[in-house]
């Protein structure tokens, strides 16, 4: 029996929710990067703007997608693409059973630097500036390290049945994640 083909992916956008009008149209923001990484591969692949159609493909084929608010950002961002109805698609948000657990959001990177003693390399601006000033190289080279974070929580939660973070005053806090599976 061969192995499930689990796709971990991310992207950045080529615009901020300023620019838009707001949180309300995040489908305007516009695909720069995306990044996904195939536990069947094991390997990485890059998709720009005009390689989304690949992408679409191989998200529609994934046996199960990880990323962290893909349902509210990333498919949202991706949807005005695609006829897909992407939401559909065999998906595992992380962010969805920590805030239903915890009753609040919870960052990626807060989980990473607590959890891996890792952290992201920038943040969602930095990256859209880094893209507006042609460093595609740089904004690619962000979202695949979002993309190895996602995929060692995931990995962490899933093993060990918990992550850590830090909360606002300071204290190391755990969020159970003993449901959470591999495939």
């Amino acid at each position: 029996m061969s192995h499930p083909d689990i796709i971990y992916f991310d992207l950045e956008t080529q615009k901020t929710a300023q620019e838009v009008g707001g949180w309300s149209n995040i489908d305007r923001l516009k695909l720069a990067v995306a990044v996904t990484y195939s536990t069947v591969d094991r390997q990485y692949a890059t998709f720009l703007e005009a390689d989304v159609d690949a992408l679409i493909d191989q998200l529609t084929h994934a046996d199960l997608i990880v990323g962290f608010n893909l349902k509210t950002f990333d498919y949202v961002v991706l949807a005005p693409y695609t006829s897909v109805a992407l939401w559909q698609l065999p998906t595992f948000d992380m962010l969805e059973p920590i805030r239903r657990k915890l009753g609040f959001r919870v960052s990626l990177d807060a989980l990473a630097k607590a959890t891996l003693r890792s952290s992201k390399s920038a943040d969602g601006l930095q990256s859209v500036r880094w893209w507006k000033a042609g460093k595609t190289e740089l904004v690619a080279k962000y979202c695949r390290r979002d993309v190895e974070i996602t995929k060692r929580l995931h990995e962490y939660a899933c093993e060990n049945g918990y992550l850590l973070f830090t909360d606002r005053y300071g204290r190391l806090r755990r969020v159970d994640t003993t449901s959470w599976q591999i495939g």
